[in-house]
Order: structure tokens, then C-alpha cells, then sequence
């Protein structure tokens, strides 16, 4: 039996994309696709979805108020652009929270959390040498490829071609860019605060409207991400 789903977001991309990665894998079952809230609505009233893949910034009624709003909601994994609705988005108890653009791998990630959820033993796509499961990753560094656990990761520094990932243990020093870990870490452990910076959230001591104290570094907040990153870490301290 397939896991039938339903794709609700205002970006006709979003959602050309989304379907192309979820019509790969045999056990889903894209049911219909909805630009906003309620159309959805409507939709849920007569036909059966297990999974919903729900973006959060829409017109009329947000993902957020939409999911509120439902008194026996589908499961839901949340897709959208905005990092900072990660920590209210996982308090509605959701599956999953992807950032766009969304990788075909991390939502295999997703899918795999959904059907270990539901107990399902419907089969899930794997992504070959997945670089990051629930507590650690991979990252390759010279000629080794090192094991980093992320509850030891204090901040990622980009540093153009390279990443420089400061740890308990030490600095590890790989070729890939930042981008690549603000989509594969987990959004409410992660933050990205600068287009040089991520930090975990666990190690912020202090922060200011312009800069973030972690461990024995200040960290500057970029002006791309103060309204993101404030948002974020006042929810957090509300």
C-alpha cells in the first residue's frame, strides 16, 4: 500500500520539484498538489492523505496556522525557505522541517523519520553513503574521512572553497561549502546567523542585535540573517 501525499505551497517550482523527487519512489503516491491553505482544506475533506508536505510562508493562511487549524491532522513534513519557524514547527509535532532548495537526499532523510513514525515497512529509496544521520556525519579532511558527532560541533566557519568546523576535539578543516551543511544539519540543533557562520544552538552563551558569544568567540550577525537569527533565538528565549 502506498503513502499517499499532498503537497501544499504558492510556488508552482517548489512544487514542480517536489513531485519530481517524491514520483521517484515507488511506495508514494502524489494525491494532488495545492497553491494555498484552503484548497487544501477542501481537499482533506473527502480524500485520504497520509503525508503532508506543507511550506509554511503562504497567502490567506500560513502552514503554521493551517496545521493549528486541523483537529486530526495528517503527518506533516514542513518545506520552506525560513530556518527560524524550526523550533514552533517541531512543538506541532511534525515529522521533518526541509529547507529549501530541497535535495532529493535529505528527503529520503524525511521519509525514512516518516515511515519509522508510523512503523511502516513500506520500502524508502536510500541515498548512497548518506553523510549525516540523527546524531553524527561524515566529513571527508585531507585523505580521511572523519567521523564528527554534531553534539561536539560548537560552529562552521566558511572559508571560500573550504569549511573549517571547530569542534570539542579540535578544528576539522574540508573542502565543500557551508551551503551544504546549512541543508543537511538539523534545523533546530543549527542555525545559519552569517554567510560565513553556522552555529549550534546548544553553545550560544550570548547574543547582541549584531553579534552571537559562542564558547570563547563573538560571531557577527550577518545583515542578510539579523531578522531570521533574532527571531530565532528570542522565540527560543521567550
Amino acid at each position: 500500500m502506498k503513502t499517499s501525499c499532498l503537497i501544499i505551497d504558492d510556488e508552482p517550482i517548489a512544487i514542480k520539484v517536489m513531485r519530481s523527487h517524491l514520483e521517484k519512489i515507488p511506495s508514494i503516491e502524489v494525491k494532488a498538489t495545492c497553491a494555498h491553505a484552503l484548497q487544501a482544506f477542501e481537499m482533506l475533506q473527502h480524500t485520504k492523505i497520509d503525508l503532508l508536505f506543507l511550506d509554511i510562508q503562504m497567502p490567506q493562511l500560513t502552514g503554521i496556522d493551517f496545521l493549528k487549524s486541523l483537529g486530526a491532522p495528517p503527518k506533516v513534513i514542513f518545506t520552506t525557505a525560513y530556518r527560524e519557524y524550526a523550533v514552533e514547527g517541531f512543538e506541532l509535532d511534525i515529522v521533518d522541517y526541509l529547507l529549501k532548495p530541497i535535495s532529493f537526499e535529505r528527503l529520503l532523510k524525511a521519509l525514512n523519520k516518516y515511515y519509522k513514525l508510523t512503523a511502516a515497512s513500506l520500502p524508502v529509496l536510500q541515498a548512497a553513503h548518506s553523510p549525516v544521520n540523527e546524531s553524527y556525519m561524515y566529513v571527508k579532511s585531507e585523505r580521511k574521512v572523519i567521523k564528527v558527532n554534531l553534539g561536539d560541533i560548537f560552529f562552521i566557519e566558511s572559508l571560500k572553497d573550504y569549511v573549517k568546523i571547530h569542534t570539542k576535539t579540535g578544528m576539522i578543516i574540508t573542502k565543500q561549502q557551508i551551503s551544504s551543511f546549512e541543508e543537511k544539519l538539523p534545523p533546530e540543533q543549527f542555525i545559519r546567523i552569517h554567510r560565513a557562520y553556522i552555529v549550534a544552538v546548544a553553545y550560544i552563551k550570548a547574543f547582541t542585535a549584531d553579534t552571537i558569544e559562542v564558547m570563547q568567540h563573538e560571531l557577527p550577525i550577518g545583515r542578510s540573517y539579523k531578522s531570521s537569527t533574532l527571531h530565532f533565538l528570542n522565540y527560543k528565549a521567550d
